[in-house]
């Protein structure tokens, strides 16, 4: 078989992964090339290579452990997840374009009701951004996010029009523990000002906790309109 990179550095990394699976090239169980070695191989940065290989991993092809490496799964081990992904790739592969706008990102201290949902101690600092994300100049996710500082200390200083605040926290703690809820409600008046939507509208309204090794790492408010986003799932066994 004859392969042909696609366009976007990830996925051409994600593709011969991929592809080298499927025509046996790893065994199930065989330790695969290290994340240094790909990046070698392509010529893509480290966070390139890990976002091919979470998105493997998601999809239950191979198995990454800590301080170990990436091995081809046990076809037994496969199972069904509900991956609630980065946005910026959905629209890619949908062949639209995505651009954010970034209404603040700051320090604030932890109130006692954030303190129960991102268990950090009253008082604290926390880092706080809200986010719109377009699709094609369409407003599709209100984005309202808590880093906790210590899992995340330059978040401040990123650039949320370059990069993603999902792509970006995973690429500093990328074993995630994840709790969240879907729901559909009304947007609060801030979000259907910033989402051009009328305050009674339904939204898909999802909120997630994540943990790193145990540790904190953001608590998010994602709200998108309801008629213009719905969320895809796969089972594969």
């Amino acid at each position: 078989m004859k392969y042909s990179p696609p366009a976007a550095a990830y996925a051409r990394v994600k593709a011969y992964l991929k592809e080298g699976l499927g025509e046996g090239k790893w065994p199930p169980g065989t330790l695969m090339p290290s994340e240094a070695e790909l990046v070698a191989q392509f010529g893509v940065s480290r966070m390139t290579v890990s976002r091919a290989v979470r998105e493997l991993q998601s999809e239950g092809v191979v198995e990454r452990v800590q301080g170990v490496g990436t091995f081809a799964a046990q076809p037994y081990r496969a199972s069904s997840t509900l991956t609630i992904r980065d946005l910026h790739t959905e629209i890619a592969e949908r062949g639209r374009r995505h651009h954010a706008e970034v209404v603040f990102v700051r320090q604030e201290e932890v109130t006692p009701q954030l303190a129960q949902r991102l268990g950090l101690q009253v008082g604290n600092a926390v880092f706080h951004s809200l986010i719109v994300h377009f699709e094609d100049g369409v407003p599709l996710l209100c984005e309202d996010r808590y880093v906790n500082p210590a899992a995340a200390p330059d978040y401040l200083s990123v650039d949320f029009t370059r990069t993603t605040p999902t792509e970006y926290l995973l690429s500093l703690a990328p074993l995630w523990e994840a709790r969240y809820s879907i729901e559909a409600g009304r947007p609060t008046p801030m979000e259907a000002e910033l989402l051009k939507v009328d305050g009674s509208e339904p939204c898909l309204i999802v909120l997630r906790r994540t943990y790193s090794q145990g540790a904190p790492v953001t608590w998010v408010r994602m709200v998108h309109p309801g008629t213009r986003y719905t969320i895809e799932g796969a089972f594969n066994r």
